[in-house]
């Protein structure tokens, strides 16, 4: 959840930017109330000079105040925190409501089907598609580096491995398994609590199927897979198991 001080922020840039004049203390008051939000004038005052000072808002002589653009880039930023610590909370429930052993029987699946289609890849896959799956790549390291989630782009990553192996019904048993679209986010968070990356497997993995490496590619899927299963069993012994203990 956002403070209080930040979601009533968000709350009153959110009552500037729907004005459209500008919008004074006294209105922002009244709509906070509607809201269900109780906060004296004087705490509004306080918060309306803070946005002032840090050249969120602007006053309009005494017709009250309108958002500025550095204004929409705090209000859209705020949003996304909101959304993103949501989603974590929701994602930590998710992660705890699922059992170890449900994952590692998901992960042996994986890896059964996806070193095959990853060694079809390496030997059906287009130029076009191999440019796609480091365009892929690229988008992952930016991510990762900046720290922004990639569970959209790992899907994609193995996704199209699956379409460059031509092989519909490894297709169809991999889109099965992933289907709930729930495995990848709850991956995604089991790694970023163990201090674990992607990037370097899905490297080697690209690149022998870049290479058209078949057995180098079904080899490096494997270890990729592996991997997962090694961070899923470690988050257990060293989050799960920590929690219950404490």
């Amino acid at each position: 959840m956002l403070s209080e001080r930040r979601q009533l922020e968000m709350k009153i840039l959110s009552i500037i930017h729907d004005g459209r004049e500008p919008v004074g203390s006294g209105t922002i008051s009244e709509q906070l109330r509607q809201a269900g939000i109780k906060v004296s004038e004087a705490t509004v005052g306080r918060v309306l000079r803070g946005l002032d000072a840090q050249g969120y808002t602007e006053r309009v002589g005494y017709q009250g105040r309108i958002i500025t653009a550095r204004g929409l880039e705090q209000l859209a930023e705020l949003r996304r925190e909101k959304e993103k610590l949501s989603y974590g909370f929701e994602l930590i429930k998710l992660v705890h409501s699922t059992s170890k052993e449900n994952l590692i029987d998901l992960l042996v699946a994986r890896r059964a089907i996806e070193g095959e289609t990853a060694y079809l890849a390496a030997l059906n896959a287009t130029e076009k598609e191999i440019l796609q799956l480091h365009e892929i790549l690229e988008r992952q390291r930016s991510h990762y580096r900046f720290g922004i989630g990639g569970a959209e782009e790992d899907l994609k990553f193995h996704g199209l491995i699956a379409e460059m192996g031509r092989n519909k019904v490894l297709q169809a048993a991999l889109k099965l398994i992933r289907q709930d679209g729930q495995l990848g986010p709850v991956l995604e968070y089991i790694r970023k609590e163990v201090h674990s990356s992607i990037v370097v497997d899905h490297e080697r993995i690209a690149q022998a199927i870049a290479d058209r490496k078949a057995e180098e590619a079904r080899a490096a899927m494997v270890t990729h897979i592996e991997n997962l299963m090694a961070d899923v069993e470690k988050y257990w012994d060293q989050v799960i198991k920590k929690n219950k203990t404490g």
